[in-house]
């Protein structure tokens, strides 16, 4: 072979080797781009991503760039759409870690795997309060909540009515699934009702007698008159005399929830004619429906009241929440002049 030759073919080997050299680091680079894409973490901070019910892909993107969550959100979108994700949406409360890769998420996503919703509500009065409570820890809307709650028709199913609906709602902390309607958290709460009243609850309302229903009523009033643990099972025991001897309650609070406000500190004669089902002043029994969602503590106070001879209370001279309790009027008359005196000096007058 001819020197020329030789050269020739040595320049033509060396080309290939580069060439192939350079293919290899091509084909190196993607597979390491590749794998970055899939399996390289791509989460900016820890986050919980919330995807409403029927929101589209486009919606899921949104909300994950305006929270700042990925690195590379451009690098989700192409790994979501080959696993078509866009057609696997699930509405829910997804915990996005730092570490987690782009498959990581799309799986997680891709098969619902949400993280439960810790719900919590106590210190409930109204029903608006109840619907603004829930629809800020769910998805559903506290107008859907409050449609149903002021909904008779709905609440039959249930033997319960738009006057005493609110006995189901058990004051506690409970899991559930962020996007849960508000008749699925409203079925919950019932199955969590029937569930506290069992047997050996059920009897023991029987015993006093009342109705669970009524147990839960009486106890919403004996927490409002006080949320001391230890005085609730003696306002619960003298409330129990007056509805033995037919006596009319005449308890404060149901006054103040008739006229549409707990801030008033003093009751006047005026108030006491307001017509009301839950004037328990001009109306024996018990009102048609409880003044607030009562606590579990309340509501075990009605079922272990305490047994004793007081049908009066009045709220102590020194405002510490305490009562004074009496088996008399003239016993009861001298504590209110106390009361009220003490009212006078502070210059509370309403």
């Amino acid at each position: 072979m001819l020197p020329l030759q030789i050269m020739k073919h040595f320049q033509s080997k060396h080309i290939y080797i580069i060439v192939a050299i350079i293919l290899i680091i091509a084909t190196a680079l993607a597979g390491i781009r590749v794998y970055r894409l899939i399996f390289a973490g791509n989460v900016a901070n820890n986050q919980y991503l919330y995807i409403h019910s029927d929101a589209s892909f486009s919606q899921v993107l949104d909300s994950i760039y305006t929270k700042n969550i990925l690195k590379d959100t451009c690098g989700f979108k192409q790994l979501a759409q080959k696993k078509n994700y866009p057609s696997h949406i699930h509405a829910g409360k997804y915990k996005i870690s730092v570490g987690m890769s782009n498959n990581d998420i799309v799986n997680m996503l891709r098969s619902g795997k949400q993280e439960p919703v810790k719900l919590t509500f106590n210190n409930i009065r109204t029903k608006q309060q109840l619907a603004q409570r829930i629809a800020q820890q769910l998805e559903c809307s506290a107008e859907d909540l409050l449609s149903l709650l002021q909904d008779n028709d709905f609440w039959q199913q249930y033997d319960l009515n738009t006057e005493n609906c609110m006995v189901v709602f058990l004051p506690n902390t409970y899991e559930f699934w962020w996007n849960t309607s508000a008749e699925a958290f409203i079925h919950r709460m019932y199955q969590e009702y029937t569930r506290y009243w069992n047997s050996s609850r059920t009897a023991l309302a029987e015993s006093i007698p009342l109705t669970p229903v009524e147990v839960s009523i009486l106890a919403s009033i004996v927490e409002e008159e006080n949320h001391l643990k230890t005085e609730q099972p003696t306002i619960a025991g003298l409330y129990l005399n007056r509805l033995y001897k037919n006596m009319p309650l005449q308890s404060d609070p149901t006054l103040k929830f008739a006229l549409g406000d707990f801030t008033i500190q003093r009751i006047l004669n005026q108030d006491k004619q307001i017509d009301s089902p839950y004037n328990t002043y001009t109306h024996t029994g018990l009102p048609p429906g409880p003044i607030r969602i009562p606590s579990l503590q309340a509501i075990e106070a009605v079922l272990h009241y305490e047994k004793h001879n007081y049908i009066y209370m009045c709220a102590k001279d020194d405002f510490s929440g305490r009562h004074n309790f009496s088996t008399n009027l003239a016993e009861h008359n001298r504590y209110a002049a106390l009361y009220h005196a003490a009212l006078n000096r502070q210059k509370i007058i309403r």
